[in-house]
């Protein structure tokens, strides 16, 4: 009898080069390599350093996308970059990709963004297919049904000279989410309530599969915020099976397989998903219907509360560890015990980053802030994801419905998901954002973040505080 397998399982199968012997590594053919300019230099002097070439370099992307700022920026011209260290990166990147026949999307590129964007858009982010990148949240493209995982440098580099890695099969984890969304609740908001559920940690070891009634509703735009934020969950990757939702984004796009070839790869892809009595090493069940928009308080992203709560005591938080590490968030974040979240006043709302930065999050975003007024005292910056997505926003006329309720129009980066360019908060400010890590200092030195979905971070800039759209009405 064949024996029943996951989907993972068939994806890492199907892609095994050498398999290791008693417990050893396996090693794993890498079908596509994604760069950027802040951990690809080390690579390619590695490479250089031993006079290597690139194996396959046509199987590698490279874009420009931490430290780029978000205005200013007109030609691609590397004088735009303020900056003198993020533009010796940058300028890195172009010379290393024209060197190594690497395709590279730079600043003023009608392809350039987040590298996370980029490969979906262009159809590079295809099912059953191996995908690394020197970037923890490469984990978004396993929401085709690929295994994707972020990379250290000295791995980014074993993949440009050899096109495989050495790795050990992971656990396999699902993630059954029961029931509808209710109106209202996000990807975000699920992804958020997931990681407070089963912690920062939950996920190590493992690649974690998403599937249920409220996973197969979603489009793969909220599949990939899903994915996205694996990682902070402690995941090594995360994905949901492909199906007609997947085929129907991917087909037609640059890099996608065309006539015969199409027909060929979607057969494959269907024989993908986990098999039906396939067992896996841990299973947890959200019922997705309970869910209410979600917020984290603290300084991890398993910090987080429906946003109808309070901020926690670190008296009723478990151990001593636990309140220990409770206290030295909220003193961080300054906040008291017991104060209700939509009492926090925030100065900054960041809609952008790899997570929530898609057409689909700027829609919903600009839904809210439609025919409003920005809270006097409040700041929003919403920064496309990708060139594409600016030029889409644009032509819907996102762009007007955001700038005349006064938020501030950017062009695309990672912008103030992290501080590595010019889009930074100042010591003590506070911000809703729709990002992914809320670490201390992840916005600039002494900033305060709560994560949030694109939904709450409109409603925030309207009111000024943690508010939902419900609490517009």
């Amino acid at each position: 009898m064949n024996q029943k397998l996951t989907l993972a399982e068939k994806v890492w199968r199907d892609h095994v080069v050498q398999q290791g012997d008693a417990g050893a590594p396996d090693l794993i053919y890498i079908d596509f390599q994604l760069l950027h300019e802040v951990t690809s230099p080390q690579a390619f002097d590695g490479l250089r350093l031993q006079g290597r070439t690139m194996r396959h370099p046509e199987l590698h992307l490279a874009t420009e996308d931490h430290n780029v700022p978000t205005e200013g920026i007109k030609s691609g011209n590397l004088l735009e970059i303020k900056d003198e260290v993020s533009r010796t990166q940058v300028s890195t990147l172009r010379k290393n990709c024209e060197e190594f026949g690497v395709r590279l999307h730079s600043m003023g590129d009608e392809q350039q963004g987040i590298v996370h964007t980029v490969g979906p858009q262009l159809g590079i982010t295809q099912p059953g297919m191996t995908i690394v990148c020197g970037d923890s949240h490469t984990s978004t493209h396993g929401a085709f049904g690929s295994i994707a995982m972020g990379i250290g440098t000295s791995e980014v580099e074993h993949v440009m000279a050899t096109q495989t890695l050495s790795l050990k099969p992971f656990k396999t984890m699902a993630i059954e989410v029961t029931g509808e969304l209710q109106e209202g609740v996000s990807a975000k908001d699920l992804i958020l309530a997931i990681i407070a559920k089963i912690g920062t940690g939950g996920g190590q070891g493992y690649i974690i599969e998403y599937r249920g009634e409220a996973i197969r509703k979603m489009s793969m735009e909220a599949r990939m915020t899903i994915c996205n934020m694996s990682i902070e969950a402690g995941a090594r990757a995360g994905m949901v099976a492909p199906d007609e939702t997947t085929f129907e984004y991917v087909k037609g796009r640059e890099f996608a397989p065309k006539g015969a070839d199409w027909d060929k790869a979607v057969d494959y892809w269907k024989t993908l998903p986990t098999d039906d009595g396939a067992e896996f090493d841990r299973v947890v069940e959200i019922d997705g219907s309970a869910l209410t928009p979600f917020v984290t308080w603290g300084t991890n992203p398993g910090q987080g509360l429906p946003l109808g709560e309070t901020v926690p005591d670190p008296e009723d938080c478990g151990d001593d560890n636990s309140k220990a590490t409770v206290k030295k968030a909220l003193e961080y974040m300054d906040l008291q015990p017991g104060t209700p979240l939509r009492d926090i006043k925030i100065d900054t709302v960041f809609v952008g980053s790899c997570t929530n930065a898609r057409i689909e999050d700027l829609r919903a975003a600009a839904e809210v802030v439609k025919g409003r007024t920005i809270d006097a005292n409040t700041r929003m910056i919403v920064v496309p994801s990708s060139a594409v997505v600016k030029a889409d926003a644009e032509k819907e006329g996102l762009d007007q419905i955001f700038q005349e309720f006064g938020a501030e129009w950017r062009t695309a980066g990672c912008s103030m998901c992290l501080g590595m360019n010019p889009d930074q908060l100042k010591p003590g400010e506070r911000s809703a954002s729709t990002s992914n890590r809320n670490f201390e200092g992840r916005q600039g030195p002494g900033g305060r973040t709560h994560l949030v979905s694109p939904q709450v971070a409109a409603a925030t800039a309207v009111t000024g505080y943690l508010s939902s759209p419900a609490d517009l009405k």
